[in-house]
């Protein structure tokens, strides 16, 4: 519509002459765009963007709708017909048009501000809406080509992040047959989209999705909320199999982000665009033009190596797009091609008579050589605003790292685009990040955050997303390691999350402050799509901070938790897929007690850093991990006036010459251990 509409002289001529064309960036205004999508949705049954919403002067909408081609066709009137229709029909019937969109608004406000009728679920809801989610994604998982549901695919970390929770209730349950077919789909899935065009295999990351079904060619935005997820569920692959394949993939994302995306003082940008230009002098920018290639291409810069590398990712002569009719129905990439892997390596390595490790040493060279020269080209735009919701999510994604990835075997060798660094490095991009939100995006006095910066911070204040996202991040930060700070400034973010944004009446949060009146709805958001929901963040933030806490202020954040949930009873039961991520938080309100792994001892050693490693090398989401040093007195009072069976832990068991780990479930304690491998296999031992 961009280049269509908006650049038409005629357009702009109608658009001039009736109307006050206001353009919002639907990031950095979540809240204004949630409104207007909201309302095309109802009156339409469908959104998305480009999003045309025509308002009144008193920002009610009036009709709208997503794209318009310029002119009437494919069935589709015109946007120029679209504007003469609107100046028409506000000049005969104003007062009927704005009526009607004043009545929308007070019926979706009701509908969307939705209370609970009583303070909990029902207790078999709990348990049965993660079976019943499980049970709903399995029936559209694509056996052939991974993932859940038809083109176009995208990658929705959430229904994974389902998947693995359920297989591992599965496994505790002795139920092992179906919690390994649910694994099966998880990491077929993770293996397809690894292997596909949907992943930049010569820089690392993932773009945004995939317009057909085998993950081939993808609408290449990359945004950093799919990154930081992403990241997330290799690493759970990972501490499930052991496979360095999974914890490579979170290297190749978190080394993306590192290279291209982190600015000089930690902060972490939004996204890259998924046009530019083929060439500096080129007067448009095309799709895709960074991250194609064409064979000839290929053969000049990699010389002897560019037969064995076009046979790896089955780069043609005419152009790749040719595996799905899906993929390229304009032939808009026509003589062009996608990188994608459809062998496993050691096939082709067979073929060419080299042991493996020189193969990928071979494709990793190769990759250099093309990222080297891609580099010289005219990029991607890059949007360096900082959004705090998404800092959030690889902040979280990095500290996890920081500890899963030192579960890697010894020796492990990694090929370009992954760098191989030390895990402790992705830890201190990790405190970079939430440090430059405390500096930039934080009042300290009204503790109270902004939603985005560039050039400074944005007027928009922080959102829902912006609170639950970053506390989650932070308590990720915290119990892989971090100060105890972290936590502090956690669980300040939840007060003033609960004061801003909590129903106390109704139960669950609304998305918005509701301080601007020029924002016409409050909505209680459930959906976990591409990014999970504020709620069901929330719900888990919750329930996580519970766990860590004793008496009344965990008895306050637990009964929020079952509110909250209460809230979405409904579509709980009736629409699990949407809401897989509230599935798991369903489940975890119903586990009798969290596994406390409390960690006691000095925390500056190298054995401090591997009892962390420890704690967090199998995957358990309904597990917390408590380090504390007994002779740091301000640590020792914060779990005073918090939880003090941990401070009375910390003093029964400090030893000055070693770290001391204790777990605990059900108020009682195993007997302390006092080594990494026996912390592990006691972590690995099944519930009675």
């Amino acid at each position: 519509m961009k280049v269509e509409s908006f650049e038409d002289e005629e357009v702009a001529e109608l658009l001039n002459d009736s109307f006050v064309s206001v353009k919002v960036d639907r990031e950095e205004r979540p809240d204004v765009d949630k409104v207007y999508m909201t309302f095309v949705q109802a009156l339409y049954g469908g959104g998305g963007w480009p999003l045309s919403v025509f308002i009144s002067p008193d920002l009610k909408p009036l009709m709208g709708g997503t794209y318009f081609p310029p002119d009437d066709k494919y069935g589709r009137p015109g946007f120029k017909t679209i504007l003469r229709k609107v100046k028409d029909a506000w000049f005969s019937k104003r007062d009927t048009l704005v009526k009607s969109g004043a009545f929308a608004i007070e019926q979706l406000s009701e509908a969307l501000s939705a209370s609970a009728s009583s303070k909990k679920l029902p207790d078999e809801l709990s348990q049965n809406a993660l079976h019943l989610c499980a049970e709903q994604l399995s029936q559209s998982y694509d056996s052939r080509y991974g993932g859940f549901g038809s083109a176009p695919k995208f990658p929705r970390p959430v229904e994974i992040q389902l998947m693995l929770y359920h297989s591992k209730k599965l496994d505790d349950a002795g139920n092992y047959s179906e919690s390994k077919k649910g694994l099966q789909m998880v990491f077929f899935t993770l293996q397809c989209m690894a292997r596909g065009g949907i992943h930049d295999h010569i820089g690392g990351g993932f773009h945004r999705y995939s317009v057909d079904e085998r993950w081939h060619v993808p609408h290449f935005e990359k945004m950093l909320y799919d990154q930081g997820q992403l990241v997330n569920v290799y690493l759970d692959a990972f501490s499930i199999t052991n496979d360095v394949f999974y914890s490579s993939l979170s290297r190749d994302i978190l080394d993306y982000l590192r290279r291209d995306m982190i600015g000089p003082e930690g902060e972490i940008f939004s996204a890259e665009d998924a046009d530019s230009a083929e060439r500096e002098d080129a007067k448009k920018k095309k799709e895709g033009a960074f991250y194609i290639w064409t064979s000839q291409e290929i053969d000049d810069l990699l010389g002897e190596h560019a037969t064995l590398f076009k046979d790896h990712y089955y780069v043609k002569p005419l152009g790749n797009c040719d595996l799905s009719r899906m993929s390229d129905p304009q032939d808009e990439f026509k003589g062009k091609n996608v990188l994608i892997e459809l062998t496993d390596t050691s096939a082709p390595a067979k073929k060419y008579g080299l042991p493996l490790e020189k193969y990928l040493d071979i494709l990793g060279e190769c990759r250099q050589k093309l990222f080297d020269a891609r580099s010289r080209g005219p990029r991607p735009h890059l949007d360096d605003k900082v959004i705090v919701s998404w800092n959030g999510l690889a902040i979280s994604s990095l500290a996890r790292a920081s500890k899963i990835l030192m579960g890697e075997a010894e020796g492990t060798k990694y090929n370009f685009p992954v760098v191989g660094c030390d895990p402790k490095e992705y830890m201190t991009a990790a405190e970079k990040a939430a440090s430059f939100i405390r500096r930039h995006l934080y009042n300290e006095q009204a503790h109270r955050l902004e939603h985005s910066f560039r050039n400074g911070p944005s007027k928009a204040p922080g959102f829902l997303d912006d609170y639950a996202f970053l506390i989650s991040g932070l308590l990720d930060l915290y119990e892989v390691g971090g100060g105890i700070h972290w936590l502090v400034w956690a669980t300040e973010l939840q007060n003033k999350q609960d004061e801003l944004f909590l129903d106390r009446e109704g139960g669950g949060y609304f998305n918005t402050p509701g301080e601007d009146p020029s924002v016409l709805l409050r909505v209680k958001e459930d959906h976990d799509g591409a990014e999970p929901s504020g709620n069901s963040v929330s719900a888990i933030n919750l329930i996580r901070l519970a766990s860590m806490m004793t008496g009344s202020k965990s008895e306050y954040y637990r009964q929020n938790a079952e509110h909250l949930l209460a809230v979405f009873e409904s579509r709980l039961k009736d629409m699990a897929m949407a809401v897989p991520l509230m599935c798991c938080a369903a489940d975890m309100i119903s586990v009798p007690s969290h596994k406390q792994v409390v960690l006691v001892g000095h925390k500056s050693s190298l054995e401090f850093d591997k009892m962390l490693a420890a704690a967090h090398a199998s995957y358990d989401p309904n597990r917390t991990v408590i380090h504390i040093d007994p002779t740091d007195n301000e640590e020792m009072e914060i779990w005073e006036d918090n939880n003090s069976n941990i401070a009375l832990m910390a003093r029964n068991n400090f030893a000055a010459d070693k770290v001391v780990a204790l777990v605990c479930q059900n108020f009682t304690c195993s007997p302390p251990v006092t080594d990494p491998k026996s912390l592990k296999a006691l972590l690995l031992k099944k519930p009675t």
